[in-house]
């Protein structure tokens, strides 16, 4: 028996010695692994890659670069929501820290670019009037944001944006914007929308052209209830009950398309680490190509279905060919230069036509005015005297009119 205990001892000290190392790593410092994990298929996705040498724009409300999680990870860019706030206050990076802590969930040797687009409000709701108030000045901090992070070095653009007035609103420069990354070379996710509950309406930016739509899961695979229901949806990936860093140095667990669109732009750095050639249409169809199909095929639901990171990861090697690349025009040539036609916008007025319409228009003012005259001639007249009234028969009953037939 002493043997047993002296044993059972020495495993205990042994084990409560190594959880305290453990516990000191940088590796167990990540955010805890739940079941988005095994739906993902994250661990057969990292033995393949960890996302080194990508990194990541996290496009939010800002991130706490010294939380356990995070720290020695973030490069924080500049604030373009411009709105005063710093770090400690209470509308300052509790949604973008959970985000960045999602995407080194799924890459954890990638590094996060934390740029400021948003600020946080009561229910993970960005404040709109902020938003409202830039637009209204000409500015528009997402497409801001959008071209500092493709100019520093960003290898994916992440952003879990959306379901808000501000985001049902289409931007000429939003698009101009994302249509700028994509030629760089940058694929940009952004989450569906939580209005699937709701208005289910279009959100943007996920509703921008070339914007990789990611629509969230529940665990057993299915739409979660509030994720939008739309056809620019992709993908989608695990939304529900994900444990996520806090902007105080715990962690949470959070619902929502948000954690969903960081976790499949996780997915995208791991692709892009195993093979940094892969372009934003690449990633796109093959993300698609290896989604765990839905029954019935593809839908509004959930795009081409949850997302298989690790034969995403695997096919990432020998993508399909992109087709998407500017090629020369080989139809008929169009005549746009000069050819020496003189730049007058019409020909001149002839004018005997001229000469025909004035005339043509005077007599029908004189017939117009002619008219007016006339009718106001004939108000003028003394009205004839009615005829009297004929005379009523017995119980108000009119009197007989000529003869009954017999």
């Amino acid at each position: 028996m002493k043997l047993r205990t002296i044993r059972a001892t020495c495993t205990a000290v042994a084990l409560t010695g190594l959880l305290g190392t453990l516990a000191t790593t940088p590796a167990q410092a990540a955010t805890p692994v739940g079941w988005e994990g095994q739906a993902l298929g994250l661990s057969a996705a990292q033995q393949q890659s960890q996302g080194e040498g990508m990194t990541v724009a996290v496009l939010d409300s800002g991130v706490m670069e010294n939380h356990p999680a995070l720290k020695g990870k973030v490069t924080t860019g500049p604030d373009f929501l411009q709105d005063g706030l710093e770090p400690g206050d209470r509308k300052w990076g509790q949604h973008g820290t959970a985000m960045a802590s999602d995407v080194l969930k799924v890459a954890p040797k990638a590094k996060i670019l934390s740029v400021r687009v948003i600020d946080d409000e009561k229910n993970d709701t960005p404040d709109v009037k902020d938003l409202e108030d830039l637009r209204n000045q000409g500015k528009s901090p997402i497409e801001e944001g959008i071209r500092y992070a493709v100019d520093h070095g960003a290898d994916v653009i992440s952003m879990s944006l959306g379901s808000s007035d501000w985001f049902n609103t289409y931007s000429a420069e939003e698009s101009a914007a994302v249509d700028y990354a994509l030629v760089a070379g940058v694929p940009v996710l952004a989450s569906a929308g939580n209005s699937g509950d709701m208005l289910n309406s279009v959100s943007y930016p996920a509703g921008y052209a070339g914007v990789i739509a990611v629509a969230a899961t529940q665990q057993n695979g299915t739409r979660a209830e509030f994720s939008t229901v739309h056809t620019n949806n992709d993908i989608a990936a695990p939304g529900v009950a994900i444990t996520s860093a806090t902007n105080t140095g715990g962690y949470k667990a959070v619902n929502g398309t948000s954690p969903a669109c960081a976790l499949a732009a996780g997915v995208v750095a791991l692709m892009k680490a195993k093979n940094p050639k892969l372009t934003p249409a690449q990633v796109n169809d093959v993300l698609i190509a290896t989604a765990n199909r839905p029954a019935g095929g593809g839908s509004a639901l959930l795009g081409y279905g949850p997302i298989n990171a690790a034969a995403a990861v695997q096919a990432s090697s020998s993508p399909p060919k992109d087709k998407t690349a500017p090629m020369a025009y080989k139809g008929k040539e169009y005549l746009g230069t000069p050819d020496g036609t003189p730049k007058t916008t019409h020909p001149e007025l002839e004018q005997e036509l001229w000469m025909t319409g004035a005339v043509a228009g005077g007599v029908g003012l004189v017939m117009l005015i002619g008219g007016v005259l006339l009718i106001r001639s004939g108000r003028r007249r003394t009205p004839a005297p009615a005829p009297a009234p004929a005379p009523m028969g017995p119980a108000g009953m009119m009197p007989p009119q000529g003869p009954y037939p017999g």
